[in-house]
């Protein structure tokens, strides 16, 4: 008896989970020689989804091409942080060394994923990376020294909170002062350097997860949805309900 549509439908979603051409190739040679419509329709959408792992692949190799460029370096570790623009809450910053045979796909500008696949990503990025570590710093530090130099502030701590020393640092734009250790501004690195979008991803989840705690201890600013961010329902919400503790009153002047 033949094997039912839905059936084969099903092994194609395992094989595609497995996230291998190898699987999806095992899926095809298994039912390319069955002429009904659907299988067809099955076994092409296995071949794009091989094309598409085949594309991201190459895209991946572009990504680590300054860890490349440093190679001779153990352990490479990406500066990114989170949280410059916001009304309200921390900057985050994060360090990540990754694995000199990482293979982890989709790796990008945490700003170019959806938040279900930087949650995705975010975990398996701490579960492979050799080290990670967070840098913080609040609203009041923010208001104190400016939040360029917070955030500087905020990437040292997060460098110094790794369990290991690194070899060098690929930071996103700026040079961290104050950390003996070779740096490597690259302007959008986070675009250009797995081991820069790894510490923004986990960056950005992290600050995040905080801003939706922060949306139930202070309810009515929307925290959850606009994670601190000016949208015009947070900027109306400030004008009803005045400021709360997490807001920056060096951002905010305007609206109270």
């Amino acid at each position: 008896m033949a094997v039912s549509i839905s059936e084969i439908k099903e092994k194609l979603k395992e094989a595609g989970n497995k996230g291998s051409e190898e699987s999806l190739r095992l899926f095809i040679a298994e039912f390319e020689g069955d002429e009904r419509a659907g299988v067809k329709k099955l076994i092409l959408s296995a071949e794009k989804q091989i094309s598409d792992l085949e594309a991201e692949r190459k895209r991946m190799y572009e990504m680590f091409s300054f860890e490349r460029k440093y190679a001779s370096c153990q352990y490479i570790c990406g500066i990114d942080e989170v949280g410059r623009g916001p009304l309200a809450g921390p900057v985050v910053a994060a360090a990540v060394i990754l694995p000199k045979d990482c293979d982890i796909l989709y790796i990008n500008d945490s700003k170019q994923l959806s938040p279900k696949k930087r949650e995705e990503l975010s975990q398996i990025i701490k579960k492979q990376a050799v080290s990670y570590a967070f840098g913080y710093r609040d609203q009041s530090r923010i208001d104190e020294i400016n939040i360029l130099n917070a955030t500087l502030e905020a990437m040292k701590d997060a460098v110094n909170n790794l369990s290991i020393i690194p070899d060098i640092l690929l930071n996103d734009a700026v040079t961290v002062p104050g950390v003996d250790i070779e740096q490597v501004p690259i302007i959008k690195g986070d675009a250009k350097s797995a081991s820069i979008a790894a510490a923004s991803i986990i960056a950005k989840v992290e600050r995040d997860h905080f801003m939706e705690k922060m949306d139930g201890v202070y309810p009515g600013y929307g925290f959850s949805g606009n994670k601190g961010y000016g949208s015009k329902e947070h900027i109306e919400a400030i004008k009803r309900l005045g400021l709360s503790p997490i807001h920056r009153r060096s951002f905010t002047a305007n609206f109270v």
